[in-house]
């Protein structure tokens, strides 16, 4: 009933029975799609633990313990269906970058399965959004998204590994 690594706090209540408060943290995720894939960043540097998990009818689950031992958690009912066995993560320094495959191609009206408006920790990842009618003349950023996807997995810098796009920075690189 209890989970590891989540903070309990007791208190007497109302006719001294015990009331227990669970606190669970949410990271930022930051979201885009193509028609064939969603992106999820994931925002929470030097995350311990982490599980993700993907299931067809569009549950996406996250589950990991911050620096300091704190649990984040989050779950996304996602608008359509997913291939899970095509579903990839990598765990950076800075954040958990999350590959969704789309069981269908196509684009999605939005991002969740609902039409209430989204948590507030999630939010649009602007780098990499593309509109519908703008997916086919940048189809080579979206194959250097995926490029910069696989090659964090096979082993990047450092300095690099999991960094949230700064385009300020990347042009005062040189």
């Amino acid at each position: 009933m209890f989970n590891p690594g989540i903070a309990y706090w007791t208190h007497q209540g109302f006719f001294n029975a015990p009331i227990v408060v669970i606190v669970v943290h949410h990271p930022e995720v930051l979201w885009a799609q193509r028609s064939d894939k969603v992106y999820l960043t994931v925002a929470l540097p030097d995350a311990k633990d982490v599980s993700v998990k993907c299931e067809p009818h569009g549950l996406f689950t996250f589950s990991a313990s911050g620096a300091q031992g704190e649990s984040y958690s989050f779950t996304l009912e996602l608008y359509g269906p997913i291939a899970p066995e095509r579903c990839r993560t990598k765990a950076g320094l800075r954040n958990i970058l999350c590959y969704v495959q789309k069981a269908e191609k196509g684009w999605w009206k939005r991002l969740l399965k609902s039409e209430e408006k989204p948590a507030p920790y999630l939010k649009v990842d602007w780098h990499r959004w593309c509109d519908e009618d703008d997916e086919e003349s940048t189809s080579d950023l979206a194959s250097d998204d995926d490029t910069r996807f696989v090659a964090q997995d096979e082993g990047s810098s450092d300095e690099d590994e999991g960094m949230l796009y700064l385009p300020d920075l990347e042009k005062a690189r040189g």
